[in-house]
């Protein structure tokens, strides 16, 4: 969220944006999964204190606080719903934490990730036979009739009856428990409480590990989550310290098959959030960093011709998409940046959206930016 466009502004713009890319890629067969952050800085989180080695058990019951809700859980959820919200992060980070079999229906999907192993471990996670409804999320009905004992979605929009899905207070009068990805609590919430615009604001790569070691605690699977953590924040660290002192380079992340996102039809642009994190961390700075997604719909041929860019960044949106190829028609596009000329580029799909696999993206820009070692 930028501090100039209002939560509702930005909610009925993602919703404009999000549905034609949906639409666009139904035509192939294909379902979008794609998670966009707004203005962002590199403030870690609360939960960016270090990891301890040994996580305590979950003690049931279990009361947390999400989004101001107090929610309860007896016992670690065995039927859960992932919905949609256009995003992977949360089923990813359920088979990261080795928690897959407590879905009971999933909604999320991509198609192409920067972990090989991992889109045939997401289409193994059961659809529970869930239709869509013309907003690209789970209808009502659907949901309730599955009997889930946890809904989640990635943003708290995904409640939003106007889209035809249900609300948490409908879910907690049928007994069902709900929770929302912490960062995105301000993110489709009409009265957001300053505490979670501020997180949303600050959200980093630590916003990944945040939902990481909440589900770690929900499902009583802590130490999981910390090792998990443990691993990426060494990961990452190893990087930061090969580029530390080295000028930064200017990295843009852009998404070619995402073009319906760009008002202009030029491939969609990313900024702010977990995308300038990860360029950060990778020795980098981003062009277009710090701006709202409704800014980054309006970037024009003008703005990326002007733009300084030392390393292009494919983002891969299909399988069948080859980054070569589209690395260098934008090559050919833009011959004035210095990336065209050294054709210094790399690729990512997943790995640079909020989620478990932020230490991918980052090794991956770096290497592409300051040489692998």
């Amino acid at each position: 969220m930028h501090p100039h466009s209002p939560p509702a502004r930005d909610h009925r713009r993602r919703k404009r944006v999000v549905g034609a890319v949906a639409v666009a890629l139904s035509v192939l067969s294909l379902t979008a999964a794609c998670g966009q952050g707004s203005t962002a800085t590199s403030a870690a989180s609360p939960t960016s204190s270090l990891i301890p080695v040994t996580a305590a058990p979950t003690a049931y019951p279990l009361t947390i606080d999400n989004c101001g809700r107090q929610v309860t859980f007896d016992k670690a959820p065995s039927r859960v719903v992932l919905l949609n919200g256009t995003s992977v992060g949360e089923v990813e980070s359920f088979i990261a934490l080795g928690i897959a079999d407590r879905v009971l229906a999933n909604s999320q999907s991509y198609g192409v990730s920067d972990d090989p192993a991992m889109v045939a471990k997401v289409s193994a996670v059961p659809t529970g036979g869930l239709t869509l409804n013309q907003n690209f999320e789970v209808p009502r009905e659907q949901l309730l009739a599955l009997k889930p004992d946890l809904v989640i979605s990635t943003w708290a929009g995904g409640f939003d009856e106007k889209i035809g899905s249900v609300s948490r207070d409908q879910l907690a009068a049928a007994g069902i428990n709900s929770f929302v990805t912490p960062v995105n609590c301000a993110f489709g919430d009409p009265a957001p409480r300053p505490e979670d615009e501020v997180r949303y604001k600050a959200q980093s790569v630590e916003s990944s590990t945040e939902l990481l070691l909440q589900l770690g605690r929900i499902f009583d699977v802590q130490q999981r989550a910390a090792d998990h953590v443990t691993r990426s924040r060494a990961d990452i660290a190893e990087v930061t310290g090969r580029v530390a002192g080295k000028p930064a380079k200017s990295v843009l992340v852009v998404y070619p098959g995402m073009s319906v996102m760009n008002s202009n039809g030029l491939p969609a642009v990313f900024g702010g959030g977990v995308y300038d994190d990860v360029i950060a961390k990778a020795g980098g700075t981003n062009p277009f960093g710090g701006k709202s997604f409704a800014e980054l719909a309006e970037v024009n041929i003008e703005a990326l011709a002007s733009a300084r860019v030392d390393v292009l960044v494919i983002g891969l949106f299909q399988a069948t998409e080859n980054a070569e190829l589209l690395a260098e028609d934008l090559f050919k596009r833009f011959p004035q940046w210095e990336a065209s000329r050294s054709k210094r580029f790399t690729s990512v799909s997943d790995s640079i959206y909020l989620g478990p696999l932020n230490a991918v993206a980052v090794r991956k820009i770096a290497d592409a930016a300051h040489g692998a070692q």
